[in-house]
């Protein structure tokens, strides 16, 4: 109770009102995320997981990411079902290739355990039965991609030099490296060493 002067005794203001209320207002954002997640998460992890070339902990990661963005605009969100969705997937699209740009800004990083392996590596005989491995999975791939490796790895072209010869664009020439090299690991399969 408080003495107010002219007034005499008033009820002083509690926060058990305002307690009740922020409650109610953290259970009702709990279970719209809750809810959130039960809908979403798994067509988003699946999303992140072709956004991250199979990466599961990175699509891990940016699934987290993409939920405590959609916590923290939980009152902004979209009501209707297909806009939320569309907003979810254009937040993870974004956040996956924030990540993506940030690890390319950084070098990379090569452990005391890959440097000792290039030290070992310097066998001869190993040389000539890793080109032999390769040798043997290269008729795996796909004629696009055999010819910008045989251009940019075996003939030792730049990428500008191996454009220009196989007539198409660089950019176009480094996406074909890339996936090549992919598809080369995977038809290689696991090797000793990893």
């Amino acid at each position: 109770m408080l003495l107010v002067p002219s007034v005499g005794m008033v009820q002083q203001p509690t926060l058990a009102g305002a307690d009740n209320a922020w409650s109610a207002d953290v259970s009702a954002a709990t279970a719209r995320m809750q809810a959130l997640h039960a809908d979403h998460a798994e067509p988003l992890y699946r999303f992140l997981l072709r956004l991250t070339w199979g990466e599961r902990y990175l699509a891990e990661d940016l699934l987290q990411d993409t939920m405590l963005q959609a916590w923290r605009h939980l009152d902004r969100l979209p009501t209707e079902a297909e806009a939320l969705r569309r907003w979810l997937f254009t937040v993870a699209r974004r956040i996956a290739i924030d990540a993506a740009r940030a690890r390319q800004a950084r070098p990379t990083e090569v452990g005391v355990t890959d440097m000792t392996q290039l030290a070992e590596s310097t066998d001869a005989t190993e040389g000539v039965v890793a080109v032999q491995t390769v040798r043997r999975a290269l008729p795996k791939l796909t004629p696009a991609h055999r010819a910008v490796l045989v251009e940019l790895y075996f003939l030792g072209r730049s990428t500008d030099e191996a454009a220009a010869r196989l007539g198409i664009p660089e950019g176009t020439v480094k996406s074909r490296a890339h996936y090549a090299l992919r598809a080369l690991r995977a038809a290689i399969g696991p090797t000793d060493a990893g």
